[in-house]
């Protein structure tokens, strides 16, 4: 599911029984300590060097770090035992002069929710979706192939994508995610592996899911960028549903230039998905990604929320202040703004009766699954968790929803319509060319709701020392200025860090 089997020790136990056999195959030549956090262009120019990285050393290499580490974070819920072997066919290809493009034989790992149709399960972290291996890959994960990107894995999540109810970041199969900055901390959800992973070191590149918050939440969280698109951007088809209406994939990077890289890759038009059959073709979304991409930019940032002719002053972070400050010496122009909130009352009550609807009609088209249904998958929970205590009232709650799709129609359509408003007023009254909030204000809620894009940046830290973020929106189509100003404040700001693993 997009959002809001075996365990870690299996898992962990699999992965030591496989590699022996995969390095054996083949001399490994050492990688440099640093470059589990090298950029994308970084490893693209090695591999470019004769002599230089190959893809199979680069997976090698990750491989043995996920071992070593992620037992401490259960960032990763499973490895691809064909990882290796298409790198290393990859790295053929490069020394016959083929090059796919900037991912060629980069490692990219992907939410649990995202079919590949290979030996990997997709099973959104429940025990009862682990079956048969889904029969082909996800649109998106098609595209990453063709731009030679090596799927090194699945991510663990909040399971089901937060639909079962329960800790961010926990998954009957996968366990616990930590954040790799501190025990302890908020790891976020429901994409939380895919960016503990990115993080961590474990892959540069990893592919989140988001219905409301789920990819720019644990981005925040744990200090990578996460960037959330406009529905119907990138196609959903090939990936476990929530709601069509605000579902939607996203790149999670460390950079705003290599989530555009992703986001590059990833696009395209899909027949299958009726939200992304027209869908911009051809965008370099790296293009406008050059120095001087603030300057004169109007960019408005909530000073004041507004609603039922109330106000309520916004209280930043001293972190937010500081990104206003790198804004304005940048050359943009800031304008403060009140924002309007929408009416989200019946949020919940709409969004439930849908992922019911949607989650009935995956689990009953998907064959060779222990369950076919919402109710069959409540059951299987309970035989095989125990009914001592309630483990899934999410699920339970969506199982009880009664609106029918015509019943949700026209009141979805006007919520959707009240919330692009609250972003559309401001973007139009000021002439603005993006919102710029501090992460902790939730305005990501909205944005979603409303279907829109947003980019969160790292930004620093608090004085707990976690990682804080700069949350950047705007109308539709304006992922290529978002990309633009998020990459403008990460480069003036320089403002990521890593974690001590």
């Amino acid at each position: 599911m997009l959002g809001i089997g075996y365990g870690m020790g299996v898992f962990v136990n699999q992965v030591q029984r496989l590699l022996p056999v995969q390095f054996s195959s083949g001399a490994s030549a050492p990688v440099s300590p640093g470059t589990e956090y090298a950029s994308v262009r970084e490893l693209s120019e090695q591999m470019a060097r004769p002599g230089g990285l190959t893809s199979a050393d680069l997976v090698s290499y990750l491989q043995a770090r996920i071992r070593k580490l992620d037992p401490k974070l259960s960032s990763i819920i499973e490895l691809n035992p064909e990882a290796l072997q298409i790198a290393r066919a990859l790295d053929l290809e490069r020394a016959s002069g083929k090059v796919r493009g900037p991912l060629h034989g980069i490692p990219v790992l992907l939410k649990d929710t995202i079919e590949t149709g290979d030996t990997q399960q997709t099973s959104a972290g429940a025990f009862g979706l682990v079956g048969r291996a889904a029969s082909k890959d996800a649109f998106i994960v098609e595209r990453l192939r063709q731009q030679g990107a090596v799927i090194l894995g699945k991510t663990n999540l909040t399971e089901l994508a937060g639909f079962r109810g329960g800790p961010d970041g926990l998954s009957a199969r996968g366990g616990q995610t930590r954040n790799p900055h501190q025990a302890g901390a908020e790891v976020g959800g429901s994409s939380s592996g895919s960016a503990a992973a990115v993080a961590a070191g474990f892959a540069p590149l990893a592919v989140g899911t988001e219905t409301n918050g789920s990819i720019i939440v644990p981005a925040a969280f744990n200090g990578v960028v996460g960037f959330k698109p406009g529905v119907g951007l990138l196609s959903r088809s090939g990936i476990i549903p929530a709601s069509h209406r605000q579902d939607t994939p996203g790149p999670m990077a460390r950079s705003v230039f290599d989530a555009a890289l992703m986001l590059n890759a990833m696009s395209g038009r899909d027949p299958l998905d009726s939200a992304c059959v027209d869908a911009p073709q051809g965008i370099d979304y790296t293009a406008l990604l050059k120095p001087g991409a603030l300057q004169d930019r109007r960019i408005g940032y909530p000073v004041t929320f507004s609603a039922n002719g109330e106000r309520l002053t916004v209280d930043n972070s001293p972190q937010f202040s500081q990104t206003l400050e790198v804004l304005r010496t940048q050359g943009a122009v800031l304008v403060p703004v009140d924002m309007r909130l929408a009416d989200a009352s019946r949020y919940d009550e709409l969004l439930f009766a849908d992922v019911k609807d949607e989650l009935n009609d995956y689990l009953g088209k998907r064959e060779g699954l222990p369950v076919k249904s919402v109710p069959e998958l409540i059951a299987f929970n309970e035989k095989r968790d125990g009914t001592e205590t309630d483990h899934q009232p999410t699920l339970k709650e969506i199982d009880a929803s009664t609106l029918t799709a015509d019943e949700r129609q026209p009141l979805w359509d006007a919520m959707i319509q009240d919330f692009r408003g609250t972003v559309d007023e401001l973007i139009d009254r000021e002439n603005l060319d993006a919102v710029v909030s501090d992460f902790d204000t939730n305005s990501y809620f909205a944005v979603a709701v409303a279907g829109y894009p947003g980019i969160c940046v790292p930004s620093g830290k608090n004085e707990d020392g976690m990682p804080t973020s700069a949350y950047f929106f705007g109308a539709r189509g304006a992922e290529p200025t978002l990309l633009a100003v998020g990459h403008g404040y990460e480069q003036a700001a320089q403002k990521v860090s890593r974690p001590s693993l």
